[in-house]
């Protein structure tokens, strides 16, 4: 299991943390009276244990993670008038807020600190995700989760970026290749050696 706890610095709304490595506190989505709270998906800093296997020593590795808000939101096609009351925005893209998304993106910390210990996969596309199923009153859910794992500036620490989530469905179906998982600890030791990840076959 991984150990994660709040991470201690924030930054204001709108950084590109792909290319910047900074960390955010999403504000929260306001419509009507009603404040949607995000501080779930606030930056977070996990450590993950891997035992001793054979000569391997065991590892601990430490990781922040950022999510984007893609996590609680969807995009919208240029023929869609969507509602601008539900329009959230960050400095590089406006979406709109998507209260499925946002339902399950609580669940998100409990996926995340549990990463080590789920399938994950390659995309083939330098990025990775895991799926989670979902019971809903008797109806099946695959919540697929994207992420990328990139090294930080800080010595020995793993930025793990969550990209996206959302409910597998239709318009979303071919963005899951068909692929053997690989383990997060294989994932987070090659990305501190610099090595690259070939996608299992």
């Amino acid at each position: 299991m991984g150990t994660c706890c709040r991470a201690g610095l924030s930054y204001d709304v709108g950084l590109d943390l792909r290319s910047e490595g900074r960390q955010l506190e999403w504000r929260p989505f306001s419509l009507g009276d009603t404040a949607y709270d995000l501080s779930h998906l606030h930056p977070r800093t996990c450590q993950y244990e891997q035992a001793a296997k054979g000569e391997k020593p065991a590892r601990t590795y430490c990781v922040d993670v950022l999510f984007s808000l893609h996590c609680f939101t969807r995009g919208f096609t240029p023929s869609e008038k969507p509602d601008r009351s539900l329009f959230y925005s960050d400095d590089r893209e406006t979406r709109v807020f998507d209260f499925q998304r946002y339902a399950l993106s609580k669940r998100l910390p409990a996926i995340i600190d549990h990463l080590a210990h789920r399938k994950c996969y390659h995309t083939g596309k330098g990025n990775f995700f895991s799926v989670e199923v979902i019971d809903e009153s008797g109806t099946l859910l695959e919540y697929d989760i994207f992420f990328t794992a990139s090294r930080s500036s800080k010595r020995g620490v793993v930025n793990l970026f969550v990209q996206s989530a959302y409910v597998r469905d239709p318009t979303h179906r071919g963005n899951r290749p068909h692929m053997k998982p690989i383990g997060l600890p294989i994932i987070l030791f090659n990305v501190l050696q610099n090595k690259s990840i070939r996608p299992p076959k």
